[in-house]
């Protein structure tokens, strides 16, 4: 029985920031008691809770958490990249890449009685394109398919404009995962409070500001071979909690009123690794990495001698050592890396504040206020740089204040904004911004072309866009436009990693580490994580007895 009145969606807060497919990673937990059937795991999270817990609407990565417990996407993503069976059992492309024929799962309902069947199919995709469902990375996956064909009651053939090589990995993630037809029927409020799916859970009530509570689905028929549960999950019941602060879920897992917490800090992963009551499961997430990205769309960093001297300064190793414990690795990738075609280019990113300097006064900011900051035509050398507190954690916030104290050594006034997520979301849609971090989930090496296609300025109808650093470079786009319609697979790693050093080479990004994605478990076994977009599972999950 749901016990909430939805909140009225704020656009901007529940915009993306972006196997089997249930392949799982991680391990077990918790004391070596016999785990026990049935039960209530406990998860705390510390990312902002979602708006809507239907991940059509908007797309961002607290909603993939919960969502991928109760929806399910057609086809998965094993370790290595590759796709695998999962709603659907099997699929064909046309050798023109136009025409992609999916063969769904028989048998397959959702958890309302609605058979999965292509026309289902066919209503979620149309429901990911209709404006009204304000999504953003779902809409940007399917945007190239034209239309669903119901050829059958289980073949769905999908007509695309162009060719999409990312086709798969676009389905594979959570924000196109599927939904019963009826309950989409019933409008967004409705379906934000409860999506119906035909995952190993159910929502069953949302307290807001509290608590989801999802409990177990009995007639789970679609586990991947990989788990070794086969059915059912064994828990009887998930209570997803809100608990924004790090100390504060800490101590709950250690006194043992949560099982599993996201978003630990640095400190509490060491402590975990260093003792045998706490088991830590580390699962970067695909796609972006953490970086600050330089808005090439408005000076000052419509000059790319700026944008490397800001790059030149920036001197982000030493932070990250400091803050992170050896719990984070420095990125000189766009990519992630558990992404295979992940290119990395360290000699570009060569702290050298003497170089910065010499830059600056090249392109004219020879001037200097009395507080030290360069000046050209009478204009300050700022740089706006608003921080989500709801997406940094207090390390990241940490590194940031350090960057800007080493880009003030050489002129910069780098202006640190913490606000929450709405008003972020907000400061980004009003240009209002020089630098901002901005990391972005989906899978595959596709997230290049939403993150700097020049076509990624333009809004998507949730009102986000992707390309915070402005880049509108036609040799770029025409790189991963190839990439996207090619269907050999080593052409496409050649043009996307063109396409990686030609974003590198632009020092419109400084990238710094995996989108950091930590699990603290206690007293629990069997937690893991989906090799799509690294959400924690709890198919195989038990309690200790």
């Amino acid at each position: 029985m749901l016990r909430r009145a939805l909140p009225a969606l704020v656009l901007a807060a529940s915009v993306a920031l972006i196997a089997t497919a249930c392949a799982p990673t991680g391990g077990e937990s918790g004391p070596s008691a016999e785990p026990q059937e049935g039960g209530t795991l406990v998860y705390a999270t510390g990312d902002a809770e979602p708006d809507c817990l239907d991940p059509h609407v908007g797309g961002n990565y607290p909603q993939a958490l919960l969502s991928s417990q109760y929806l399910e996407p057609l086809v998965g993503r094993d370790a290595s990249g590759a796709a695998t069976p999962w709603l659907a059992e099997e699929w064909t492309v046309s050798e023109d890449g136009l025409t992609w024929d999916f063969t769904l799962k028989s048998g397959v309902e959702f958890t309302d009685g609605t058979p999965l069947d292509a026309e289902a199919v066919k209503i979620n995709v149309e429901h990911l394109q209709n404006p009204d469902t304000m999504s953003s990375t779902g809409y940007l996956a399917v945007a190239k398919v034209a239309e669903v064909e119901v050829v059958d009651a289980t073949h769905a053939r999908f007509h695309l404009t162009e060719p999409d090589s990312a086709l798969l990995e676009s389905l594979s993630m959570p924000w196109t995962a599927i939904e019963s037809p009826a309950g989409i029927g019933r409008g967004m409020e409705a379906n934000c409070a409860a999506p119906i799916g035909t995952g190993p859970f159910i929502v069953d009530e949302w307290v807001p500001q509290q608590h989801v509570t999802l409990v177990r689905n009995n007639d789970y028929a679609t586990p991947s071979a990989q788990f070794e549960n086969s059915g059912a999950a064994h828990l009887d019941e998930l209570v997803w909690r809100f608990i924004p602060d790090a100390a504060t879920r800490q101590a709950a897992l250690a006194s043992g009123e949560v099982n599993v917490i996201d978003n630990p800090l640095p400190s509490d992963i060491v402590a975990a690794e260093a003792g045998d009551e706490i088991t830590h499961i580390d699962a970067p997430r695909p796609g972006s990495v953490n970086r600050i990205e330089l808005n090439a769309g408005q000076a000052p960093f419509d000059d790319i001698a700026v944008r490397e001297a800001f790059i030149r300064a920036a001197d982000p190793d030493p932070g990250i050592e400091a803050l992170y414990l050896g719990t984070a690795k420095r990125s000189y990738s766009p990519l992630g890396s558990s992404e295979p075609m992940a290119v990395s280019d360290e000699a570009l990113f060569a702290t050298d504040a003497d170089a910065a300097a010499a830059l600056l006064d090249e392109a004219g900011w020879t001037e200097k206020g009395v507080d030290g900051v360069r000046m050209k035509d009478g204009k300050r050398l700022t740089v706006r740089f608003p921080v989500s507190t709801n997406q940094s954690v207090a390390a990241e916030q940490s590194l940031f204040e350090q960057i800007q104290a080493n880009e003030a050594a050489v002129g910069f006034d780098v202006q640190l904004s913490p606000v929450d997520l709405g008003t972020w979301y907000g400061m980004l849609g009003a240009n209002e911004y020089e630098a901002v971090s901005a990391p972005y989930t989906r899978v595959g090496a596709e997230v290049l072309r939403v993150l700097y296609h020049s076509d990624a300025i333009t809004p998507a109808p949730s009102g986000y866009f992707a390309n915070h650093a402005q880049l509108a470079d036609p040799e770029l786009d025409a790189l991963l436009d190839e990439a996207s319609a090619t269907q050999d697979d080593d052409e496409r790693a050649d043009l996307y990693a063109q396409a990686q050093h030609r974003v590198l080479e632009s020092f419109t990004i400084l990238p710094l580490y995996d989108q950091q994605n930590h699990f603290l478990t206690r007293g629990v076994t069997g937690v893991a994580t989906l090799s799509t977009v690294a959400t924690p599972t709890f198919v195989d999950a038990r309690i200790a007895g």
